[in-house]
């Protein structure tokens, strides 16, 4: 059975995986899957779980928030924020839960701060343009 090289990186980690013979992943048209040779492709992949394989037919689970996919010379390349790679999907599922929950409480932090620094700046202009201007 012929195989492909997976690769994937993220701002933190990159990994390899050599001899992979299935991909399955999601983009916003449905799933798809790639074997060896596929033609050269290019996608955004969806918020949620894919997976690969190797010639052992053991799936591998691949956890990710979206991520670009590339597929060219025969390798799979993947860029995304981050990834959880495993082989238990309901173990990979409930790591991909609380990454979404973490992600999602980071993000209404930020909000937060960027509310809080926009009343800052509009008070502060509120006081610059109630001085008179001989003192600016």
């Amino acid at each position: 059975m012929t195989s492909f090289t997976l690769n994937i990186i993220a701002s933190r980690q990159e990994q390899q995986f050599n001899d992979v013979v299935s991909f399955v992943g999601e983009d916003d048209s449905g799933s798809f899957g790639l074997q060896a040779h596929h033609a050269d492709f290019m996608t955004v992949l969806v918020f949620g779980l894919a997976r690969f394989r190797f010639t052992d037919e053991q799936w591998h689970y691949l956890a990710l928030p979206s991520g670009l996919a590339t597929f060219k010379a025969n390798q799979l390349t993947i860029s995304t924020r981050y990834f959880l790679v495993d082989t238990d999907f309901d173990r990979i599922s409930n790591a991909l839960e609380q990454q979404a929950v973490q992600e999602q409480e980071n993000l209404h932090k930020t909000r937060e701060s960027l509310q809080r620094m926009e009343l800052a700046m509009l008070k502060r202009l509120k006081a610059l343009k109630s001085k008179p201007e001989w003192l600016t």
